[in-house]
């Protein structure tokens, strides 16, 4: 298993590499110079937003909690039904990074608050997108490769990787991980509700609180999964980004249909794998449960079957951390270098200095994934302070002409501090790194009402923005 996922991520890199050729400008690296048709959007969004959160933490988590583990991925579904509204707006906006909408209505200050955010956020979700391959190549070799060194190795693989042709090599190989990664968890959940006997047998199986509305989560603990994952994904940059890379606004609807019924699929098969897997391999801890879909792939499926599952997961690992080291190397780029620093860079400075800043942050990641429990804990942290720091301000901008530039910047500022301190507190009052909130509520619920409400409070107590200082994003709109 391990030589064919070296040789199906060769064959990414020797593609990559044929298509760098024809990286001409920055328009081409960073949004594929605006052309992707909306065959290959909907791909590079799946592979994108399906990653190391899905196979390792949703699956892990359904695997301890049962079916209720799928209010992680309802926070998406629902956020992505929304979007289909945005979409076609944001297309029209024709800019490159979410912090381009956030200066556009609010400033340069929630330009830098927003990059600073995304960076610390996405710095993450990489993170746990590294960690998940090191889990991986631990496990093909049978604990012969370290999980840190799986995790470097990974790393190293990524930036080389992103730093090729970015977007165009990304959107364009995403066709081909989405869809493997689509057939492997397929053929996972097949085989397994087959080999217990049929769907009835399957589900007889399972604990009552397995299949129930809220299991052993409870509403509260259920609700902490579902708004980070929504509120992320309502003010997701990647999907931003991709959006700006679409053909024309129709192409950015028409792929948001096709995305939502392939991330209901695949998300509900993934964790459909550790639901099902919990009757074969019980009695495994927190941090050994978030890799059973590769331990079924290792030790229950079929070599065929096993193979094209752990390519899968590669695929998924490699998209999703491409994209988030892309993206925020496009805000560093756009939103420091040449807003603040270089104004008239050229077309090679931001190739050049795109990749060494994918490198850099490559390293952060890497080194940011040790402070962390588990990869669920990454991407709940990451979830949190990206929807509650940027989404509501990003959504103020697009959908609320009373939103102000203070009302913006402080909601920015306020979602981003409330996710910092209140973790911080809940780690020092915790035992062996699991948080003790205060309160007993997770970071989500503070940081997102403070976060809105000083948006809304803020707004409503300062002068409202004139007709010209919203008309970028409102000229034209439905």
């Amino acid at each position: 298993m391990l030589t064919a996922v070296l040789l199906y991520l060769s064959i990414l890199v020797l593609v990559g590499g044929f298509r760098s050729r024809r990286v001409k400008t920055g328009d081409d690296f960073l949004v594929a110079g605006r052309t992707l048709p909306a065959r290959v959007l909907v791909f590079t969004l799946l592979a994108t937003w399906v990653g190391s959160g899905s196979l390792f933490a949703g699956a892990g988590l359904g695997y301890r909690a049962g079916f209720p583990a799928l209010w992680q991925s309802a926070g998406a579904w629902v956020g992505i039904a929304l979007i289909y509204f945005i979409a076609p707006r944001v297309r029209r906006i024709a800019q490159y990074t979410v912090p381009d909408i956030l200066e556009l209505r609010y400033g340069a200050t929630a330009r830098v608050l927003g990059t600073i955010t995304t960076v610390l956020a996405y710095g993450t979700i990489a993170a746990y997108q590294f960690r998940g391959g090191g889990r991986l190549l631990n496990v093909l070799t049978d604990g012969g490769v370290d999980p840190d060194t799986g995790a470097l190795i990974t790393m190293v693989f990524c930036v080389v990787f992103t730093s090729l042709a970015g977007m165009l090599s990304i959107a364009y190989l995403d066709v081909g991980n989405g869809i493997l990664m689509t057939v492997g968890v397929t053929l996972a959940v097949v085989f397994l509700v087959g080999d217990a006997g049929g769907l009835g047998a399957s589900l007889g199986a399972l604990r009552p609180d397995q299949v129930s509305l809220f299991g052993t989560l409870g509403l509260q603990g259920s609700m902490a999964l579902f708004l980070p994952t929504l509120f992320l994904l309502l003010g997701e940059a990647n999907m931003y980004q991709k959006f700006f890379s679409a053909r024309d606004e129709r192409t950015a609807r028409r792929a948001v249909v096709f995305w939502i019924v392939g991330t209901i699929v695949v998300e509900t098969l993934i964790d459909s794998t550790g639901v099902l897997a919990s009757t074969i391999a019980p009695g495994l801890t927190e941090v050994q449960s978030e890799e059973i879909v590769i331990r079924v792939a290792t030790d229950v499926l079929p070599a065929f079957m096993g193979v094209v599952l752990v390519c899968g997961a590669a695929a998924i690992i490699v998209s999703t951390a491409n994209s988030f080291l892309l993206t925020p190397a496009t805000n560093l780029i756009r939103d420091v270098y040449q807003r603040f620093l270089n104004p008239s860079a050229t077309d090679r400075q931001i190739i050049i200095y795109t990749r060494v800043i994918v490198a850099l942050l490559g390293v952060f990641g890497y080194a940011a994934g040790k402070f962390f429990p588990t990869i669920l804990a990454m991407a709940l942290w990451a979830y949190t302070m990206y929807g509650t720091g940027i989404t509501p301000a990003l959504l103020g901008a697009l959908l609320w002409r009373r939103a102000t530039r203070q009302g913006g910047v402080a909601s920015i500022l306020v979602g981003m501090l409330t996710t910092l301190v209140w973790e911080i507190v809940g780690l020092a009052r915790g035992v062996d790194g699991t948080p003790a909130y205060l309160l007993g509520w997770a970071t989500i619920y503070p940081a997102l009402v403070l976060s809105i409400g000083t948006l809304i409070v803020v707004s409503l107590a300062t002068p409202a923005q004139s007709d010209e200082e919203v008309a970028a994003l409102y000229t034209g709109a439905a």
